[in-house]
């Protein structure tokens, strides 16, 4: 599956157990990294739209841990835990999503003479037949999260 959104500058790819979500963002590559390793900014934009973020722990160095509650439009609460693996500024973001589904992601920052590219790509650990019914969820709410950022960076 491969969608392509040309007003945001946002594609998307799903592989086999991989979701890669692409998009240009019209501000400093500085910046766009900031909004994804500071939580103050972090707990204003990430999860899909209607959602809201609680953070219980957040500790952005390899080893380190994100903690926080999504908060669901529904009033449904998701605990989650990201284990940080590498973080080179302002470059690379690679952590494990430590609670179902588990995966590895990798935010991979680009500098387009003053926007940001961002490739944002998560490789799913769970079997091909969790991943069918995951990746209904996870690929919409990975656009979403990218459009929340998006918004984000317009008000920094």
């Amino acid at each position: 599956m491969n969608q392509n959104n040309s007003t945001n500058k946002m594609t998307t790819q799903i592989g086999d157990r991989e979701i890669t979500v692409t998009r240009v963002f019209d501000a400093p590559v500085d910046l766009v990294f900031d909004s994804w390793t500071k939580e103050e900014h972090l707990s204003k934009w990430w999860g899909p739209q209607g959602f809201t973020l609680t953070s219980q722990t957040f500790d952005m160095k390899p080893g380190g841990t994100w903690q926080f509650i999504m908060h669901g439009p529904d009033g449904v609460d998701f605990p989650n835990t990201n284990v940080f693996v590498e973080v080179v500024k302002p470059k690379r973001i690679v952590f494990k999503h430590d609670v179902f589904p588990h995966f590895l992601a990798t935010a991979a920052f680009e500098d387009l003479d003053g926007k940001t590219k961002l490739t944002y790509t998560t490789i799913f650990e769970e079997t091909a037949a969790v991943f069918e019914k995951v990746k209904t969820y996870a690929a919409p709410g990975a656009e979403q999260t990218m459009e929340r950022l998006e918004v984000h960076l317009a008000c920094m």
